[in-house]
């Protein structure tokens, strides 16, 4: 192949647009095989990422809100359902006293280890993976992709409380080593890694208070982080990846995330969508959903394409309804962005 096409959103929130008789889910699967009902155009695309919150309830999602998910799915007609690889956002999280994560591992099932439920059967995987629903990577030609869930399960102080899925990212410890573990030992491919959040002083809106003064998330604990990832283990507000990156710049080459939903020329806190930082590509993949939340909002989503022989990628950013800008392409937030490696299919 000449080109890898990768097209990556976030936050479907498919329960909250349902509620309008919108298929958030379902008509960006339509609109990206068939084209778009106000003039987008159909596009191509290998795999797709979805970075998560899947659930747009903000109690934790129960087995009714499964159906209404797999029917958006269904969608699909030019490719498979295991074309589409996902990770935990924080609504899609199970809430205290239930067991872990059950709804995104019996319904979501990146791994297929419930098919009969979820449909997704991994002997059906273009590239494979390998890991756990709350870990895992799998590989397409010299990339490597590193897709990691939020952990925001269980009760306080991270996890869910009365008012739904406190929005400060979280991962386990042991997720933390894993990553590390297959980073250093990847040095020679391209490495994208995907979580539900960005990290802290990244892009837009994401430094210390920026999410709940900024009316992008709202406030169920006095938390700095509602819009990057804040927990790693039982450490707040962690700078575990920033150190990290400060003694190993160049350590990846992508950092793809959703969480905070915005437009895309969005620079609050003087910070963009799309940002580089210790010569790594952070881009938030804002959202798809239009009505999750107190405030109405643009549907985006990104398409990254990985040309044979390159090092750069393009990222293009495609408006899934006309309220911010025409459906289709928005070609002022179109970025090309450096890889360390050229692609090899």
């Amino acid at each position: 192949m000449e080109t890898f096409r990768v097209w990556a959103g976030a936050c479907s929130h498919v329960h909250s647009d349902l509620k309008f008789g919108r298929r958030s889910l379902g008509e960006a699967f339509e609109q990206s095989e068939s084209g778009g009902s106000e003039g987008g155009p159909a596009f191509d695309w290998d795999i797709m990422l979805h970075l998560g919150d899947i659930s747009g309830t903000q109690t934790p999602p129960a087995d009714e809100d499964g159906p209404p998910v797999l029917e958006q799915f269904r969608a699909l007609r030019k490719h498979r359902r295991e074309d589409v690889y996902c990770l935990l956002g924080n609504h899609d999280a199970s809430g205290p006293g239930e067991e872990t994560q059950w709804w995104f591992r019996k319904w979501i099932d990146p791994t297929g280890e419930n098919t009969a439920v979820s449909g997704v059967d991994p002997a059906l995987r273009r590239f494979p993976v390998t890991g756990t629903w709350e870990r895992y990577h799998f590989t397409a030609g010299n990339i490597l992709f590193l897709m990691i869930g939020d952990r925001n399960d269980g009760g306080p102080p991270k996890g869910r409380g009365e008012r739904g899925g406190y929005p400060a990212g979280a991962i386990t410890r042991e997720t933390w080593e894993w990553w590390r573990e297959q980073v250093e030992a990847n040095e020679e491919r391209i490495v994208v890694t995907c979580m539900h959040h960005v990290l802290r002083d990244t892009t837009t809106a994401s430094g210390r208070n920026e999410g709940v003064p900024g009316g992008y998330h709202k406030r169920f604990v006095d938390e700095a982080g509602a819009s990057y990832l804040y927990w790693v283990g039982d450490d707040t507000d962690t700078s575990i990846f920033h150190d990290y990156f400060d003694a190993h710049p160049s350590a990846i080459d992508l950092w793809l995330a959703g969480h905070t939903h915005t437009h895309p020329d969005d620079r609050y806190g003087g910070k963009e969508l799309i940002a580089r930082r210790w010569n790594i590509t952070f881009a938030n993949c804002a959202a798809l959903t239009r009505h999750h939340g107190d405030k109405l909002l643009y549907p985006m989503s990104r398409l990254v394409t990985f040309t044979r022989g390159s090092n750069r990628a393009r990222i293009q950013c495609y408006m899934h309804t006309s309220h911010y800008r025409p459906q289709g392409w928005y070609a002022a937030a179109e970025r090309e962005v450096e890889l360390r490696y050229p692609f090899r299919p």
